[in-house]
Formats: structure tokens, sequence, C-alpha cells
């Protein structure tokens, strides 16, 4: 029997960058979940009798969501849910299933890179039939219904056993339980050379991978050990955990320093990485070197063809606007497109769709393709191995022949967490009325080149997106940009974004902080940060 069930708006389910986040005891009041899967289904049309994609990464409060969700679908009229077994689809999963099976939609439970536990972190977001996140004038639609609701539709129905895969009937809608791992692993075959890869283990080449009690567990012991013949353990904490064993699932250099100290010590793997809470960010190092996601995105980009799924070459590279300038320089190289979007992956969406490009990054860990319409950290290790099985070369030889042959942005994040809102939305503000005259002007010995708040206008359906970081430019091609992020759940993040391009040679064994220490306090004295903040130092550097 379907229910109507009366309720009142919350005023506070606005959906950020990518949908909406909240503490876990928020999630829990009543109707909270309720009101918000709801004004999902009431801003979209058409989705009568169609399918819907349903999991999440296994952080507390998962298996509860689903089942309301479960319900909510039924009362509203999809024909069918495909739920990952135990209610558990990492989100380039979940991208991958939406456009196999050609599902309408589908509904991501994860927050993230956020800790998770009863007083974690936890998130819904609506991904469309591309695979990909639901694009801003969807999700302004949802926060609009979500402010006006005033009743929900739910099916009364015993919970579904999603842990037994397997198709039942719930209150005339086909619930699907499918293996969370093996459409995905099946992808993964296609685009790599699984056979060169499980050469280069027998070969004696070892691996650690951290999953970080995170949704890549299940995926990465599946593929690296039993499809690709790694070593057992190679995939570490992989078992999913709601609570992620008490650990931040961060893939960084400070919530993944143990797996950064292995990789730095003398006897340490050929290849070390790590995924994410729900699966779609990555952390790469080799022996005794680390490699920036920025980095990472340039030399995959221009190793790409040595794998069989992308031996034609690539359409485009895209990258969000913090994110360095060094695949810009693999574009030229190539003679191929290079695009700058905002932060936020549902960007990149309309270039992937319009074949205009083909990889994506973006500076907080996140790497991805055409192959669906998400970031994906397993891919991108699996796209280094291949790497790796081809050139039988050492992370660090091909880092540093990539500088030699491209040059070296020396680059790094300083991120200022939980942060009074309104002292950090004071300094942009701030920054932002001094723009103009900033041009012409000199900081710490370097020329200001150009001061903007940078706007990106789609090139494929014409939607601009303003207020999305400030940049300033130096001349010589250094720059700073800052913005603030919209993935945390209490106060602001500022996130500081410091590079400079270095095409000497001689100077790329530099320490990148060193490198930087004059961009860095020009950037304290233009924006005035730890004035505005009341920090001496950031909480993160990466």
């Amino acid at each position: 029997m379907n229910m109507t069930i009366a309720t009142r708006p919350f005023d506070d389910q606005k959906p950020g960058t990518s949908g909406l986040r909240k503490k876990v005891p928020e999630f829990q009041q009543p109707h909270y979940v309720e009101n918000f899967v709801q004004s999902i289904f009431d801003a979209l049309e058409g989705y009568q009798g169609k399918t819907l994609v349903l999991g999440g990464d296994g952080r507390y409060f998962n298996r509860e969501v689903v089942q309301k969700v479960i319900a909510m679908a039924a009362a509203n009229g999809f024909g069918r849910v495909i739920v990952g077994q135990g209610g558990i689809l990492s989100t380039p999963a979940a991208s991958n299933v939406i456009r196999k099976y050609k599902a309408f939609g589908g509904i991501i439970l994860s927050a993230s890179h956020n800790p998770g536990g009863p007083h974690g972190d936890f998130g819904i977001k609506y991904n469309i039939e591309n695979g990909g996140p639901a694009p801003e004038k969807i999700t302004d639609a949802i926060y609009q219904r979500s402010k006006a609701i005033s009743r929900y539709l739910i099916a009364d129905i015993r919970p579904v056993d999603i842990d037994k895969i397997g198709k039942v009937d719930v209150a005339g809608m086909t619930v699907e339980v499918i293996d969370s791992v093996a459409d995905y692993a099946e992808l993964m075959e296609s685009l790599f050379d699984f056979d060169a890869i499980r050469k280069l283990f027998k070969s004696g080449f070892s691996m650690r991978f951290d999953a970080m009690h995170a949704v890549t567990g299940p995926y990465a012991k599946e593929i690296l050990e039993n499809r690709l013949g790694a070593p057992d353990h190679t995939a570490r904490n992989y078992h999913p955990l709601p609570d992620f064993g008490g650990h931040h699932p961060d893939p960084n250099l400070v919530h993944a320093k143990h797996l950064y100290d292995a990789m730095m010590a003398p006897d340490a793997p050929d290849f070390g990485a790590a995924s994410d809470g729900d699966g779609d960010r990555n952390l790469i190092i080799g022996r005794g070197i680390f490699i920036t996601p920025s980095d990472s995105l340039a030399m995959l980009a221009a190793n790409a063809h040595l794998a069989p799924g992308y031996k034609a070459g690539l359409k485009g590279i895209a990258r969000s606007m913090p994110t360095s300038g060094a695949a810009d320089h693999v574009a030229a190289r190539l003679g191929i497109g290079i695009y700058e979007t905002p932060t936020g992956w549902k960007f990149f969406g309309n270039l992937l769709d319009a074949d205009m490009a083909t990889i994506c990054g973006e500076e907080s860990a996140g790497t991805g393709s055409n192959h669906v319409r998400e970031k994906d950290g397993l891919w991108a290790v699996l796209l280094w191995l291949n790497i790796l099985a081809v050139r039988r070369e050492s992370v660090k030889e091909i880092a540093e022949q990539h500088w030699a042959t491209f040059g070296r942005n020396y680059y790094s994040r300083h991120d200022y967490e939980e942060v009074e809102a309104d002292r950090a939305n004071r300094m942009m503000d701030d920054l932002r009325a001094r723009l103009p005259s900033l041009a012409g002007t000199i900081v710490n010995g370097m020329k200001i080149e150009k001061a903007d708040d940078f706007s990106y206008h789609d090139p494929v359906d014409g939607s601009t997106s303003q207020h999305q970081g400030i940049r300033i430019l130096f001349e010589g091609g250094s720059r700073v940009v800052l913005r603030l992020s919209g993935t945390g759940t209490s106060g602001a993040t500022v996130r500081l974004y410091v590079e400079r391009y270095e095409p000497d040679l001689s100077k790329h064994g530099m320490d990148t902080q060193v490198a930087l220490a004059d961009l860095i306090v020009a950037a304290d004295d233009i924006a005035g940060i730890h004035i505005h903040t009341g920090r001496n130092k950031p909480s993160v550097i990466t």
C-alpha cells in the first residue's frame, strides 16, 4: 500500500557540488531523508516505469536509507530499482551501472572522502541518465522543491533483503540486487591490457593498495588480486566499514601518511595507491616519489595511448580551474583541446558527452575518462599499472622524463578547514572588491599580470557559471587561486592553490614548498588569509 505522509520543509537542503551532505544526526531527523528524496523525484519528469540505480559507499546509515529510497521509488512509480548487493556501489560503479542498463538515473549515498560513523557525515546525490551528477538546473529545482514540500509518497513494505542477489517484486516494482563489482570489473577489463599487467606482477612487481576500509576494497580485491594475480595482501583495509575503521577516508598525505611513509622507505614496494570513501579519488605514490593529482592527470594523458581503451588517442583534456596547468602542456604537444572548468565533476559531463574531451581531472585527486561520468579512483590506478606494464620503468623515471619533456609545474594546495563561514566569506568579498586594482601591482617582488573571479562559459550548452574562484596570475606563468569548498559539512574550507611553472631542467629537483615559498607569502599579503581566518598555518597541505 502506498502512503502519502504530510511533512514540513527543512531550510537546509541545498545540494552542493556533489549532492546534499550533512552530519548523520541531521539525516536521522524524522522526515529529513524522505523530504529530500521526494524533492528529487518531484524535480524530475518522465520516470514512471523507468529504472533507478541505487547504492552507496557503505558508511553509517547507508542501509537504512537504501530501504527508504526503495519504498519511495515504488510509491512514486518507478518500474525497477537496481541496487548494489548490501547497498554497496562505488560512485564510478554506479555511474557505469546507470549507463550500461540505460537507467533513468541513480541515487548515490555517500559523503565521498568525509569521515563516517554515527556522528560522521552522510550524503545523497542524484545522477542523471548519462551517469553523471545532476547539473545545476536540476539541483536548483530540487532545492526549490525542498523549500515548499508538504508531502512525500512511500510504500508500506517490509525491508528488502539487499544482501541476496536476485529480483523481487516490491509493491508492483522490481527490485534487482546485483553483484556490486562484476559490471565494473568487466568495464575495466575492456579498457586495460590485463595480460600485460598480469605479466608485470608475475615479474615480481610489488604494490600496496589501501582501500581505507571504504568502498573500493571489494573492487580492488577482485580486480588486483583475483583477476590480475597480484599477491595476497596487495589490497589492504579492503573490508568496507560504516565508520571507515575510525579513520578519515581521504587519500591525501595526511590521512594516508602510513602509505606515504611505507613508499619512502628503503624497502618500499614499486607502486603505492589508495582510494577514498566512495571510490572516486586516488592517491598515486611511486617508490620514493609522490605524484600530485595534477601531475598524475598530465602523465596519464601523455601515456594513455599505451592502454587498449585509448590507443586511438585523446579528443581533449579537461581540468578544473584550480588544477595545475601541467595537462595544458600535454594537450599542446598532442595538438588536442584543453578545457578549464569550474570545480565539480558535473562540468566535465557535457565535454565528455560531446566527445570534446576524453580524460578529465581535478587537483583534489579525482581523475577519470569517458568510460563513465564520474571521477574514478581505481581506474586511475589501473591506467598507471598499464603504463608501468608497457614501459617497464619506475614511477620516478616516468615522472622525471615527463618533466624533462614538458617542464615541471610545482604545485600545492593549502586547506584551512572549518573556518567560520562569515570570516571566510568576508575574506573572499574583500578580495573580490579589490580585483580591478591588482593588475600591474608588485607583490613580494612579483608582478601581477591579471586578477579575476573565474567564470566559465560552457562550450556545449552555452550556460555560464560565475564566482568559481579568484585567480591571481603573475608574469612568467605562476599563479595563486583562492576558493571556498562546497564539500564540507561544518564551517567553510578555504582552499589556497599555489603554482609555479619551471621549464629549467636543472631546477626540477627542488622541494615543492621551497619552490613555492615566495608565492605563498604573496598570497597571504594579497588576501590576508591569516588575518581573516585567525589561522597561522593550514590544516592540510597537499
